[in-house]
């Protein structure tokens, strides 16, 4: 079992910056997506991260603003949004699906393949 928790949102003008952090417990090794869910719509991908870090996809409206990245020491995912619009005001979600330590590339884009979220951290882009 994993528990995740997300912090780092907040109020922000548009063009700002922030960085959200999810904190993984447990062991394991874990595949981490971001997700996003804007009032009235269908939550949505956002960015993912393979196991050992070294693979990274990104939903095309975010290529180039946003970077996934992760510590797996610090057992701990972090979004970083540049230039944030307020159209992507949202509960900003954390999730991880547990894979193979020796399948540490691999991505995974589809919310119903992960196992585990996170209560979410809400993000607001005021313009």
């Amino acid at each position: 079992q994993v528990q995740l928790v997300e912090s780092g949102g907040g109020l922000v003008q548009a063009g700002g910056s922030l960085r959200l952090s999810c904190v993984a417990s447990g062991r394991g090794s874990y595949a981490m997506g971001w997700f996003r869910q804007a009032p009235g719509k269908e939550r949505e991908f956002g960015a993912a991260i393979s196991w050992n870090g070294s693979t990274t996809y990104y939903t095309d409206s975010v290529k180039g603003r946003f970077t996934i990245s992760r510590d797996n020491a610090k057992n701990t995912v972090y979004l970083q949004m540049n230039s944030l619009k307020p159209e992507e005001t949202a509960v900003y979600y954390c999730a991880a699906r547990r894979v193979p330590s020796e399948v540490d590339d691999i991505v995974i884009i589809e919310a119903v393949e992960y196992d585990y979220w996170g209560q979410g951290t809400q993000v607001t882009v005021s313009s």
